[in-house]
């Protein structure tokens, strides 16, 4: 099967191709054939029924500053002229990327698009998580500080985050003082117009946090993240580190609980966080992680996304 594939994310310019989860899936879907091409979110257009793409061909390959070459700009029908698109480009979860959404989820039934374009805008991180509160931690979203200070001095110590934040930016750990939590309060109600998210802290994030990536509703692999000295965020963009792991029987029991639901959904590339077996996100819009999963476990989860996309073309 030979597929035509337009990949939606950020200027490859300036990637990491050394963890990059998209270079990796396009990495191996060049392995296997398919045409490549690349736009950025800002080049969707819709006219007369048509949603359109101006994008480049390119191809890629695993040399840092020389990964990648493209050729002059062509405009895609993203409905005839596409197989597969990747919604790949990194949060925030503004209004522009929920333009996009709006606009791939006019071609859906024609195109696949991966992550479903509806269900990626229908499940923010923060929020989609909430469907199964029977794995999270104590949690709260709110923009009221009375509300707040009653939710810290029932847990004692807090973290405070953004509702649509990525990468562990703007992530703060209250302690049981709680020094802080009036002034954070009004920045983050003076920055956002949304509510955000306070959860009681969870001691167990210093043994790391787990990303779990699940393909097609299945458990793929997983990384467990462990925070550098003096941090308590564990996200490998804030300085986390990778170790290799497995999974724990809870955390089986959550991936059985989602799974199902992540597959009705269309949702085919998803990555969970889990803190001693609390999950506190569903990451949909994305997902990372599955480079340093492979480099631990010797395992192709590139393979095994492209093999559920080729099914669900077939």
């Amino acid at each position: 099967m030979t597929l035509t594939v337009a990949v939606q994310m950020d200027p490859l310019e300036k990637i990491g191709i050394a963890g990059d989860s998209t270079f990796a899936l396009m990495l191996r879907a060049q392995e296997r054939g398919h045409r490549q091409f690349h736009y950025l979110a800002q080049d969707l257009s819709y006219e007369d029924g048509r949603v359109r793409a101006r994008a480049r061909p390119v191809t890629v390959q695993r040399v840092q500053g020389n990964h990648f070459s493209a050729g002059d700009p062509v405009v895609l029908d993203l409905a005839s002229d596409v197989d597969v698109i990747l919604m790949r480009q990194d949060p925030p979860f503004d209004i522009g990327y929920i333009t996009a959404t709006y606009l791939l989820e006019r071609i859906a039934s024609e195109t696949l698009v991966v992550n479903d374009p509806r269900s990626v805008r229908d499940a923010p991180e923060k929020l989609f998580v909430l469907d199964f509160a029977e794995f999270m931690p104590p949690t709260m979203i709110s923009r009221n500080l009375a509300e707040i200070r009653e939710f810290h001095a029932q847990h004692g110590e807090i973290v405070v985050k953004p509702l649509h934040g990525k990468a562990g930016e703007g992530v703060f750990r209250i302690g049981r003082d709680g020094t802080n939590l009036t002034a954070l309060t009004e920045l983050f109600g003076s920055i956002w117009k949304e509510p955000f998210i306070a959860q009681a802290f969870l001691p167990s994030v210093t043994e790391g946090d787990k990303r779990i990536v699940l393909v097609d509703g299945e458990v793929a692999g997983a990384i467990n993240r462990r925070p550098k000295q003096g941090e308590f965020r564990s996200n490998l963009a804030a300085g986390g580190t990778a170790e290799q792991t497995t999974l724990t029987d809870r955390e089986h029991e959550i991936c059985a609980a989602i799974g199902p639901e992540l597959k009705r959904r269309g949702l085919l590339f998803v990555g969970i966080d889990v803190i001693g077996g609390m999950m506190t996100e569903i990451n949909v819009t994305s997902p990372t992680g599955i480079v340093a999963i492979d480099q631990f476990n010797g395992s192709d989860t590139p393979a095994l996304i492209w093999d559920a996309i080729e099914a669900k073309i077939g």
